[in-house]
């Protein structure tokens, strides 16, 4: 049995009994790696020179005191548009190829400082812009359940890694799907905490108001660890929420008696694949089996959702990424004659084909004479959507239905489809853009490839998101199921 199939207590327990040390961990990530990374190509830059030597430092530390973090030595592997000191940060972007930052981003620094253990920088669609890995400007990543099938994304990277086995977790960030339809993808747990709960700085900024970071894990109790260890207010960050964090591991106790739980008309509807439905109902049974009471509720603005999604998302990528310019950092053209030219050629060369189709969309969302038809028009659907949360959560405890509205497709398949690829995220985006929390976790498999249950609760709750998660969990198998590379 890998190390990786221990739960992070036996972990835990086994290196303060010193059964087992840090080295021991990361050689495993590292030989996991050589084996299956061929295949999964999940990661863009790997740190194993320094990940030993803090590995042997964590040891030295373990073998003179018993007292350790939760996290102690667990090896992580961080997606690549948080800023790591030292550590190439590209974005999956060519633009980005050579650039080394002198900083760590928060959640960065916090991992640090529960004595984690960095193995590597994580493949994603460039700029986190795709929901399916093939943005990647240097490789797409593989599912590992079937490497003909995308891993999602935009933290496909991230997912791939620890469905298999390379690391026992990881960081992504979602902006409108982008942790919880990867985590879908691959069988594995993937949270989007509540808008400002985590935060941003060091983050590589796509869509400001919807970006947050969160943990992708083999199950929710990994992921009330993670969460914990970087949740908190960030002076550094302007949108960070100045709250107290709860105890979330206090939260997992099963019970969910009485809880009440809507589920969207909208969700289980059209354009739904059948068998992802039939694994959705199976879940509500479970959970009714465990004393817990649904029933149908409506989120009629829910179809607007895509449309302002994509017009709010790229008209913020549009204004953040006006700062690669090939002057200040990142690779510049050597082609250039004037100023002009440098942006110009800077950015052709650059940045890809979906990055580009963003930028051009939000700056003319922005643009004099359509900025109140387009971006101002999504402002206020934004908030109607926002309400139909609100409304719901009055009477509600949660909200329920699939992650996305199918399992993996196909690499290759729907790569010169652009609007049928942001439909895949139809699910994801209303809840990101209401800025509520909301988990994925396996409810089973279609034609062997994982199903996602998306569990959404009210701003803050994620006390409540990861207690009936791992309720659920606890009455299933699914999270236990690994893939055989």
């Amino acid at each position: 049995m890998s190390l990786f199939d221990l739960n992070l207590q036996q972990i835990h327990a086994k290196l303060q009994g010193k059964e087992l040390k840090v080295a021991d961990l990361v050689d495993q990530s590292y030989t996991r790696i050589q084996q299956v990374e061929s295949k999964v190509r999940a990661f863009l830059t790997l740190d194993e020179e320094n990940a030993r030597l803090t590995a042997a430092q964590l040891d030295e530390q373990l073998a003179s005191s018993a007292t350790t973090s939760d996290l102690f030595g667990l090896p992580i592997g961080i997606k690549d548009n948080m800023v790591t000191e030292g550590l190439r940060t590209t974005c999956a972007s060519k633009f980005l190829s050579n650039y080394n930052p002198i900083y760590d981003a928060t959640v960065v620094t916090k991992l640090k400082a529960a004595q984690t253990v960095t193995i590597g920088k994580l493949n994603m669609d460039e700029f986190a812009m795709g929901g399916s890995n093939e943005n990647s400007a240097y490789h797409p990543s593989h599912n590992p359940w079937n490497t003909d099938y995308v891993p999602g994304g935009s933290s496909g990277g991230s997912a791939a890694a620890v469905a298999a086995g390379e690391v026992y977790f990881a960081l992504g960030s979602d902006t409108g799907g982008s942790i919880r339809q990867p985590a879908a993808y691959c069988g594995i747990v993937g949270l989007k905490p509540t808008y400002g709960l985590v935060s941003r700085y060091g983050l590589v900024a796509f869509a400001s108001s919807l970006d947050q970071i969160g943990p992708l894990t083999k199950n929710v109790e990994d992921s009330a660890y993670l969460l914990q260890a970087i949740a908190g207010y960030d002076a550094k960050d302007s949108t960070s929420a100045k709250v107290d964090i709860p105890d979330y591991l206090s939260a997992l106790t099963g019970d969910i008696k009485g809880l009440r739980i809507g589920v969207p008309k909208e969700y289980m509807g059209k354009g739904i694949d059948p068998a992802v439905k039939e694994k959705v109902l199976e879940a509500l049974k479970v959970l009714e089996g465990l004393g817990a009471v649904w029933e149908e509720v409506t989120l009629p603005h829910s179809e607007y959702a895509v449309a302002t999604y994509y017009l709010l998302a790229s008209s913020e990528a549009s204004s953040n990424l006006a700062r690669f310019d090939g002057v200040r950092y990142g690779v510049r053209s050597d082609n250039a004659n004037n100023l002009l030219d440098l942006y110009h050629m800077s950015r052709s060369e650059g940045f890809g084909p979906e990055v580009k189709r963003r930028i051009m969309l939000g700056t003319y969302a922005l643009s004099s004479g359509y900025y109140d038809a387009y971006y101002l028009k999504a402002q206020q659907v934004r908030t109607l959507i926002k309400q139909d949360f609100d409304q719901v959560f009055e009477k509600f405890d949660i909200i329920i239905g699939p992650t996305a509205p199918t399992p993996a497709f196909r690499i290759g398949e729907q790569s010169n489809d652009p609007l049928t690829m942001y439909l895949n995220d139809i699910m994801t985006i209303p809840v990101s853009l209401a800025g509520i929390p909301a988990i994925s976790v396996p409810c089973g498999f279609v034609n062997e490839l994982p199903v996602g249950l998306q569990v959404i609760g009210k701003a803050l709750d994620e006390a409540t998101l990861l207690r009936v998660a791992h309720a659920f969990e606890q009455h299933t198998d699914h999270h236990k199921q690994r893939p055989q590379l």
